[in-house]
């Protein structure tokens, strides 16, 4: 909507662009609604028929009063307007989106007013203004058809319902939908019903509407203006000038006010003021906003607020038109300085319900028939769901929702300011989680109020007129029976505002005088004071949240055209390094909100800021920042969840108020137009015919015509500078289309045509955009996941946090969940993705067919090994995780199990491949999918396998780290070495497993048994495993070379190797060892997800498992004294990144400290560096002989010699290390001597000993005998060097796991 070709005097500064009348055509009679003939092709293409040879018959079934008939635009004035062409088709749906209704003089006939709003491609919007009427039919022919079809409606319900027709009824979520919407909502007693209309009796009435367009929303002025119209045509006399003098003066006459200004223009009998926020403020938003909060309650509109924020689907529900209107252009204006970027229709024709099928993030209104219930109601897709029930006051969230960062201080806030202006903010049932399908809404308290009372104050929200309000008022001051009911609902602490804003309103009305501010004005302007009190809280906190947004924007681009051409592959925002520097409690919610569309065009805006002039909502947001820099300089590092509130809520409602009590501009009055006489007769209650020849045409020049001449040369001047950018618009265009990834061509559908091939044709756009949105996801998936994995091995920067990757994959749930229900012929369930696995679980379980779903399965491939004990081959099936999912009592809804389902296929790397298998079953596909489905679309179906698969190249640990509490099932087999010991025990064996998240406790394992299963609360990532036996019988000698260990659920093995004997008497006499595990990759291409379970691993090459230092030793393959020391460094520097790392990716510490590359296994080849060799004390001695001897001469040492000498610290350290080892050396626990030595490293790593006791042990008499003069630890810079290192992890809470520390007394 461009100016730039305007015509001169006639620039996009006019307050209204055109004035339409909608109602019935009188040429062309009754025509059914095009809703009628829609559904049925609807019906016939989800039956499989030919949609053309769908008959486009009449449904006589239901009562003509009660049916819908096509409206048609009558006039509009003027013919066209070059910057903002008329869209003949959008008007009439939005202003009559239910068609013509028809009424007697026995039903209510109350005027209703409405806004509605077009959004056009590029995402500029047009608001409509609209006032219903009834108007008396005075065509004889239409009088007839109406009785003609009452007729036929009567001889149809008298012979019964046609039992075929009955048969085929549908289950289809549309045609739910439609019966919800069929019925007019119009109140009518039964007696009416059955008697209908008869025109020998009846008088019958049509809808009419009048409607405004303007470019900017000024709902209060524009209802003002309509409300006069109508006056004028329903009053007794003329109104004082021709109704085209008053047309003609909107349309051209009254300009829009500047910005910062207020305008004040005339209606039919009185002023009509309005003001324009200025360059520095919040942009223009008129509608009440106070009406929505006490529609749904603060509580429930901040999560509304929140979901839209999340791009979620969001669906409003109410029978009243503007309600819907109210509340979704409330939301969206308290986004800023955000703008929702999707599907946007806040009242969405009957004959656009199949828009609501939509896989994308949508916001839309749906009007519900008076009483509806909700339950009836089956939508297409409900996973990703925010259904908003204004009536009812209550709302439906999705599962899994993040909440706004600090909501508790904020709601306060926002009820603060409410009841300054004496609204109660408790209004709204609290809001749900859907649970079970059947889940009815209960009616809220508030609901069960009169209805005789509700309905008034339904009156005063749709507008009625003055005359009616005296009215209504006069009946409530008149029966005894209603005062007594409004005294009760007062006292059951129920409001009735709307009662008292009436009688406050009529009070008012009798005291204007001339000159005096009338009640109405006085109304908007409290309201608009609220309106921006409101929106300063919702802008300060996102000023607070964002205020050091602009150091994460990556400006990469030299120039516009390159930054446009490479958009997609660019990097724009650093958002890991922005999620590091925020406060933990805002992480949930920040981490979802920076992968939205409006943050990212938020980005993009601020990037192209560089080149072009700063977007409207932008310029003021950092404006903002840039004022409270000024005021609260903060070290960005300083972020804290501290609540901080609006200080600017005086002086923003100051500003209005004094543009509203000075009037900057007036316009020109009302004046007689040249028309010819006896044109523009008055006839009362009927809207005449205006004269379009005066109405077409707008003045030659006024006394505005000049400011807009000058604002068309300012935009001319300003596109010439903007040219030598050297960007062609169109391309530009092009480019900035590309560039928002999905939605912002299907912002609004398009609602002139709605033929099969249109309706084909916006599927397929969504089909498009389905496989474009995959892409992106799992690329996004991938990069950052191998930048983690580049970085453990060592290469480049950390990425992406563990928060981080749940938000990816939860929002990798949701496009799935929105996939699927595309295209759905019978929605079942909340998940659709669920619905069609159990579809596919019951036909193979029927069928007996789940050998053949695994073609290997009739194979199975056992590991290769030395050994011929090996894992079981666990088999793969897409029903047998479907089993796991169900099994787990925690998940009680279809999309939660739909939800785990995902996540466990995606860490057992098997999600394309069980999609697949899903999808191979084309008769299923076909009975649950409509032709233009996603799912039926083979080569989009094909490429998006393709992506699913490319996340096998990664590990995710998704299911396992997110369920931590349901029951798993593990298997455990112990390899022993047969070549050099027995296979079996006489003693009795027991083992212990322990993970990140807890251990399984001791089970002592059958005898002559080396395998086992048991079930146990998920351990997490497996960690340690404890392995012993009690030494009894005569072969209790065992050589064990590993331990494997797999969950039997995702199919993850772990090994867990040890090499060394237990028993008494050989090697360093342990009976019980800590093995601690690491990931078994499989050995080979074709185990990949098949024979051990494991899902193959993407890792670097690990190094042959560490052996025993001491064997080591006779083996010639010594580690020089530099390759020890570097082992040391290696090892201590990789304790120091795991605590840098956020808490929740750390992983286990054990390894680090225990395992293979560890800071014990380094620390024992420095001890064993120059170790005399075990030949020279006839026995194998270990290091832990030297500590006991160290040990055992500072005890013994003469206390008047060496130890007396020592300063007091010395002293303590020495104590210290006696305590520690005597403590070792007295658990009850066979540990042997080199997990006796591992245990004193890791306690003295824990309580930050080790640099201490290093001293002792080199001062120690004892070291001349056991090492020889090279060993490391005789030399003095080597040992200082130790020292240093091992000081650098004081800073750092070591902590062990109660495994190593089991049965230690210190």
């Amino acid at each position: 909507m461009s100016g730039s070709s305007a015509a001169p005097g006639a620039a996009p500064c006019r307050f209204a662009h055109y004035f339409a009348i909608c109602g019935i055509d009188t040429d062309t009679g009754l025509e059914p609604d095009e809703l009628a003939a829609l559904y049925q092709w609807l019906e016939a293409d989800r039956q499989g028929q030919d949609p053309g040879d769908a008959a486009s018959g009449e449904n006589l079934e239901q009562s003509p009063l009660k049916r819908t008939f096509k409206s048609k635009v009558l006039a509009h004035y003027p013919e066209n307007v070059e910057w903002n062409p008329f869209d003949q088709d959008a008007v009439n749906m939005l202003c009559m989106p239910k068609g013509l209704s028809f009424r007697t003089q026995a039903d209510q006939r109350d005027p209703q007013f409405h806004s509605f709003i077009i959004t056009k491609e590029d995402g500029s919007r047009t608001y409509g203004f609209v006032h219903t009427f009834y108007e008396e039919v005075t065509s004889p022919q239409i009088c007839s058809a109406m009785q003609t079809l009452h007729l036929m409606h009567n001889a149809q319900s008298t012979t019964g319902n046609n039992p075929s027709s009955a048969s085929s009824s549908s289950s289809s979520s549309m045609d739910s939908l439609a019966s919800s919407l069929d019925e007019a909502d119009h109140p009518t007693t039964s007696s009416q019903r059955a008697g209908g209309y008869d025109s020998s009796r009846d008088t019958l009435y049509v809808s009419k509407a009048m409607c405004l367009i303007t470019p900017m929303p000024f709902m209060h002025a524009c209802r003002r203006f309509l409300l006069q119209l109508h006056k004028a045509v329903s009053s007794p006399t003329a109104p004082p000038l021709p109704l085209e003098s008053y047309v003609h003066n909107i349309l051209y006459e009254v300009p829009l006010p500047a910005p910062g200004r207020s305008l004040k223009f005339h209606g039919v009998y009185e002023p009509i003021v309005c003001q324009r926020p200025g360059p520095g403020e919040l942009q223009l938003a008129d509608f009440p906003l106070a009406e929505a909060f006490s529609l749904l309650g603060v509580e429930n509109l901040v999560q509304v607020f929140t979901c839209t924020l999340l791009e979620m689907q969001i669906l409003l529900y109410s029978h009243d038109y503007q309600r819907l209107m109210t509340v979704a252009e409330g939301i969206t204006t308290l986004l800023f300085p955000f703008q929702w970027q999707h599907v946007y229709v806040p009242i969405l024709p009957a004959s656009l319900l199949h828009f609501l099928d939509a896989p994308v993030p949508y916001l839309m209104g749906l009007q519900s028939k008076e009483g509806a219930d909700r339950s009836k109601l089956e939508l297409p897709q409900e996973a990703n769901l925010c259904f908003v029930d204004i009536d009812n006051h209550y709302i439906e969230l999705p599962e899994d929702f993040p909440q706004f960062p600090n909501k508790t201080e904020f709601t306060q806030e926002l009820s603060e300011v409410l009841l300054s202006f004496n609204i109660s903010a408790n209004t709204g049932a609290p809001p749900r989680t859907r649970t079970s399908p059947g889940s009815a809404p209960c009616t809220p308290a508030r609901e069960r109020r009169p209805v005789a009372l509700r309905q008034l104050e339904d009156d005063g929200r749709n507008g009625n007129l003055a005359g009616e309000e005296l009215a209504v008022l006069e009946l409530l001051q008149g029966n005894a029976t209603l005062e007594r009911l409004q005294a009760l609902t007062r006292r059951t602490g129920v409001t009735v505002a709307r009662v008292d804003a009436l009688r406050a309103g009529v009070r008012a009305q009798g005291s204007e005088g001339p000159g005096a501010r009338t009640a109405a004005e006085e109304e908007e302007l409290r309201n608009a004071k609220l309106n921006v009190q409101l929106r300063e809280v919702f802008a300060s906190r996102f000023t607070t949240m964002f205020a050091d947004y602009e150091a994460f924007v990556i400006q990469s681009a030299p120039d516009l055209e390159s930054w446009l051409t490479n958009r997609e592959q660019m990097h724009n925002f650093d958002k890991a390094s922005f999620l590091s520097d925020q406060p933990e409690p805002y992480l949930p919610f920040l981490s979802h909100f920076i992968e939205t569309q409006m943050f990212a065009t938020f980005i993009d805006n601020k990037i192209m800021s560089q080149w072009e002039e700063k977007e409207p909502l932008l310029r003021v947001f950092d404006g903002r920042i840039d004022k409270a820099r000024l005021y609260n300089v903060r070290a960005p590092s300083l972020r804290s969840s501290c609540y901080q509130r609006c200080s600017i809520l005086k002086e923003s409602a100051q500003a209005i108020e004094q543009r509203l009590m000075k009037i900057d501009h007036t316009a020109i009055h009302p004046h007689l137009l040249d028309m010819k006489i006896g044109q523009g007769k008055y006839e009362q209650g009927f809207f005449p015919k205006l004269q379009a020849d005066v109405l077409n045409t707008g003045p030659t020049s006024n006394k505005w015509s000049h400011r807009t001449a000058t604002a068309q040369r300012r935009k001319d001047r300003h596109r010439q500078q903007t040219e030598h950018l050297g960007l062609d618009n169109d391309l530009k265009e092009k480019y900035m289309q590309e560039a928002r990834i999905l939605g912002k061509n299907l912002r609004q559908p398009k609602l002139s045509d709605l033929s099969p091939a249109v309706i084909a044709q916006t599927n397929w756009k969504f089909v498009e955009g389905l496989l474009k949105e995959c892409r992106m996801k799992t690329k996004r998936m991938l990069v950052e996941k191998m930048g983690r994995e580049a970085v453990e091995l060592g290469h480049g920067e950390a990425n992406i946090t563990g928060l981080e990757e749940n938000t990816l994959i939860a929002s990798l749930c949701d496009l799935l969940e929105r996939i699927w229900s595309h295209g759905l012929q019978v929605k079942q369930g909340k998940s659709a993705l669920w619905s069609h696995l159990l579809h596919y679980q019951a036909r193979e379980e029927k069928l007996g067919q789940q050998q053949a779903e695994s073609p290997v399965s009739n194979v199975p491939e056992r590991r290769k090994s030395d050994c011929c004990v090996a894992m079981p081959f666990l088999r793969v099936s897409l029903t047998q995780d479907m089993r796991h999912i169900q099994s787990m009592s925690e998940i009680k809804t279809d999309v939660g199990r739909a939800r785990a389902w995902i996540r466990l296929s995606l860490e057992k790397k098997l999600l394309s491949q069980h999609l697949k298998q899903l999808l191979s079953r084309h008769a299923l596909t076909r009975k649950l999918y409509k032709r233009y489905a996603f799912l039926r679309c083979e080569e989009e179906k094909e490429q998006f396998l393709f992506h699913l698969l490319s996340l096998n190249t990664v590990d995710y640990f998704c299911f396992t780290s997110v369920f931590t509490t349901i029951m798993i099932p593990y298997r455990v087999i112990i390899i022993p070495i047969k070549k050099l010991s027995n296979a079996m025990t006489t003693s009795n064996p027991w083992v212990c497993v322990s993970g990140e998240l807890r251990d399984s406790g001791v089970m002592q394992i059958p005898k002559n048994v080396l395998e086992m299963t048991f079930d146990c609360q998920n351990l997490g990532k497996l960690t340690t495993v404890q392995l012993g036996h009690d030494n009894a019988g005569l072969l209790a000698k065992w050589l064990v070379d590993c331990v494997l260990v797999r969950n039997e659920i995702t199919g993850h093995t772990y090994r867990f190797p040890c090499g060394r004997w237990l028993g008494k008497g050989v090697d360093d006499g342990s009976l019980e060892r800590v093995l601690i595990g690491e990931l078994a990759v499989p050995s080979g291409e074709e185990d990949s997800g098949k024979g051990c379970g494991t899902p193959p691993l993407l890792r670097s090459p690990s190094q042959a498992r560490r052996i025993s230092i001491t064997s080591l030793s006779g083996r010639g393959n010594k580690p020089t004294s530099a390759q020890i020391q570097e082992a040391i460094g290696e090892a201590v520097i990789n304790i120091i990144k795991h605590f840098h790392k956020p808490e929740k990716e750390r992983g286990s510490l054990t390894v680090l400290l225990c395992g293979e590359n560890s800071l014990v296994a380094a620390l024992e080849q420095f001890f064993h560096f120059g170790f005399k060799a075990a030949r020279l004390f006839q026995k194998t001695m270990f290091v832990w002989d030297f500590v006991e001897k160290a040990v055992a001469y500072m005890e013994s040492a003469d206390q008047m010699g060496d130890l007396q000498e020592t300063v007091e610290p010395l002293g303590m350290t020495c104590q210290s290390l006696c305590h520690y080892v005597n403590a070792i050396n007295s658990t009850s626990r066979n540990i042997g001597k080199d997990g006796k030595f591992q245990l004193l490293v890791c306690l003295g790593a824990r309580d930050r000993l080790l640099p201490q006791w290093l001293p002792l042990l080199v001062e120690c008499p004892v070291i001349p005998r056991m090492y020889e003069d090279t060993a490391l630890l005789r030399d003095r810079t080597s040992v200082n060097a130790l020292i240093g290192v091992l000081e650098t992890l004081h800073e750092f809470p070591v902590t062990l796991e109660a495994s190593l520390v089991k049965g230690i007394d210190l």
